[in-house]
Parts: structure tokens; C-alpha cells; sequence
């Protein structure tokens, strides 16, 4: 790994960490973009190499919100579990796309994102404003349906497999939604969840290629090292500002690798 690659690495793994640390999520879905544009990977080795980012990143947040107690472990392994399959599947037919409409559908990908993270920041709004005497009239079974969970999880675990993205940004509604946990427990349940189908993955994965090492390794410290520090963050900046700033970020640069690859299909 060169020196140049070296210095790019810091910056990017620290705020994909930061964000995965503070919003439970999210954050991984620059690391293919960063990987393929600013350091050279191919679109097929980014997906891949992405995994590991996201793991990292997962781990670490993960002790942080341990030791917090925000984490329901039942809760976000059966989750996990459900959607190794997606994962699974996810990751096969990553490998059979070509790197052109891979890194297009990425784009769409990335606007869904920016969208999601707004509306669960108003929805959480909207929610802070109700009483909890309505939201307790909410039917458990409207929460907590089975087959929610499991359509849910699958679709997590696709997201994970094809993309080399955590999910977070739909684990987190949908562990608030489906299973009805309060949104500091889902972000910390949510890393479990993470940690889960992107270790499906990448099993998924073992062998299919090489992978600069060098890089990912550094570029995953960095990784750990954000989230720490994003966790800590969290609890002293507004989610809503975060939220906000983070999708006009992706928004932006959807556009961007949008312009990239539509053009070359």
C-alpha cells in the first residue's frame, strides 16, 4: 500500500466509522464508492472489501453499546440469523453483475439510502411528539407479525451480500417497527445484526478473489477507530443534524457515481 493510498484511507475509514458509531448504521455505504474511486479497487473487490469495513466498524460500535446495555441480543441474533440466507444469495448474484451496472444500481442504492435516513429522521420526530399513551395503543401484533421479521431480515441480508453495505438504514426502522425496541437500543442491536450477514457474506466470498489486505487493513482500523469515536459523539450531538448532514452527503455523491456509470453502460 502506498503512501498516497495510506493517507487517503484515514479520512474515509474515520468517517464511515464515525457514522457507523453514531447513527447505528449507514456510514458503511461510502466505503464502496471510496474504495472504487478514490482507491482503485474494482467495483467487484469494493463490494467485497467493504465487508470487512462494515465488520470492523460493527465490532467496535458494538462493545461500545454493549457496555451501555443497549443491546438485545435474542432480538438481534435471531434477526441476523434470518437473514443469512438473503446474504447468501445476495453475494452470488453480486458476482455474476457486471462492475458497470453493479456500481449504477449502487447509485440508486445510495438515493434509497438518503431518503430512508430522512424519513426515519421525521418519523423519530413525529414520534417524540406523540404521548406514550398512544403509542402504547399501537397493537403489539402489528410490531412484531413473524412474517415481518422474516421478509424484513431476508431483505437486510440482500442488501448486505450484493452491496457490501451493513443494511443499517433499514435494520434500524425496522428493529423499532417490527420488533418494537426503542431507537437507542435498535442502533446498538442494529451493529449485531451488521456483524452478522456481512460475516455471511464474506464466508460467502472466501476464495472467489484476492484482496489488497494492506488496505482493507487500514482502512479498517481507521474504521474502528470512528466508531469509537462516533459513539461517543452521538450522545453529545443532535441525531437529527447528524441525520440530515449525512444524507445530503450521499445524495451528493450518488449523483456523482450515477454520472460515472450510466453513461458507460
Amino acid at each position: 500500500m502506498s503512501v498516497v493510498l495510506a493517507v487517503t484511507a484515514l479520512p474515509c475509514g474515520l468517517l464511515i466509522g464515525v457514522l457507523l458509531g453514531a447513527l447505528g448504521g449507514g456510514g458503511s455505504i461510502l466505503a464502496v464508492p471510496a474504495l472504487v474511486y478514490l482507491l482503485g479497487q474494482s467495483p467487484h473487490e469494493a463490494t467485497a472489501g467493504a465487508l470487512i469495513v462494515v465488520a470492523v466498524g460493527a465490532v467496535t460500535g458494538l462493545v461500545c453499546h454493549a457496555r451501555a446495555g443497549r443491546i438485545r441480543w435474542a432480538a438481534g441474533a435471531a434477526f441476523g440469523a434470518l437473514g443469512t440466507a438473503g446474504s447468501f444469495l445476495g453475494t452470488r448474484w453480486s458476482a455474476a453483475l457486471d462492475p458497470t451496472v453493479l456500481m449504477a444500481a449502487f447509485a440508486g442504492l445510495m438515493l434509497a439510502v438518503a431518503a430512508a435516513l430522512l424519513l426515519r429522521e421525521r418519523r423519530g420526530n413525529r414520534e417524540r411528539r406523540e404521548s406514550q399513551e398512544q403509542q402504547d395503543r399501537q397493537p403489539a401484533s402489528a410490531r412484531r407479525h413473524p412474517a415481518h421479521i422474516a421478509l424484513t431480515a431476508s431483505a437486510v441480508g440482500l442488501l448486505t451480500g450484493f452491496f457490501g453495505v451493513g443494511g443499517g438504514f433499514v435494520v434500524v426502522p425496522a428493529l423499532t417497527l417490527v420488533l418494537g425496541l426503542e431507537m437507542p437500543v435498535a442502533i446498538g442491536t442494529s451493529l449485531l445484526v451488521i456483524l452478522i450477514n456481512a460475516a455471511t457474506a464474506l464466508a460467502t466470498r472466501a476464495g472467489t478473489g484476492a484482496l489488497d489486505w494492506p488496505l482493507l487493513a487500514g482502512f479498517a482500523a481507521c474504521t474502528a477507530v470512528g466508531s469509537y469515536l462516533g459513539n461517543r459523539l452521538a450522545a453529545r450531538l443532535p441525531a437529527s443534524a447528524l441525520t440530515r448532514a449525512f444524507a445530503s452527503l450521499v445524495t451528493v455523491l450518488a449523483v456523482a457515481v450515477a454520472a460515472t456509470a450510466i453513461p458507460r453502460l
